[in-house]
């Protein structure tokens, strides 16, 4: 069977082009295995941002209406950075650190502040101060039908030394 110029033409193309986005996420790679089957379908919504710069917050404050007094230490990184794919509106990551809770506030994004909100244990803190120093940082979001979210900062593939 041979095939026309005009078919031969469009085979190549089809070969040669790179295909449209599909369901995957741009850094899907770095997403855990979905054992429980909670990432149905599509996200509705990926914010990746590739960090350039951070700060470090820590507070102090005392809330002096109530008995007895409590002084609490906040502590926060935030996080500025470029957005990495179409449709991002991210501009900054706020991560709270939590050293008493059982369990942790989930990730959320704010559309008008465009800020994502991500809650660590307080032992993770020197870990990701780490990350920030010496690699290269992204931090991704991810939003379901179903209501689960995602949320992460993993660094690009690095050659061991």
């Amino acid at each position: 069977m041979t095939l026309s110029f005009r078919s031969k033409t469009a085979l190549l193309l089809l070969l040669i082009l790179p295909l449209p986005a599909l369901a995957e996420p741009m850094h899907a790679q770095y997403l855990p295995p979905d054992e429980l089957s909670v990432r149905e379908g599509e996200p509705e919504q990926q914010q990746l941002l590739q960090v350039t710069e951070y700060s470090v917050v820590a507070g102090s404050q005392r809330q002096s209406n109530q008995t007895p007094i409590p002084v609490t230490s906040p502590l926060v990184l935030r996080l500025k950075g470029k957005t990495m794919n179409k449709g991002a509106t991210i501009s900054q990551v706020l991560i709270h650190f939590d050293g008493e809770s059982k369990s942790l506030k989930k990730p959320a994004y704010d559309e008008p502040s465009r800020t994502l909100t991500l809650y660590y244990p307080a032992t993770q803190y020197r870990v990701l101060v780490d990350l920030l120093r010496n690699e290269k940082v992204y931090c991704q979001f991810l939003s379901y039908a179903n209501g689960h979210v995602w949320a992460d900062l993993h660094t690009g593939s690095v050659r061991a030394r």
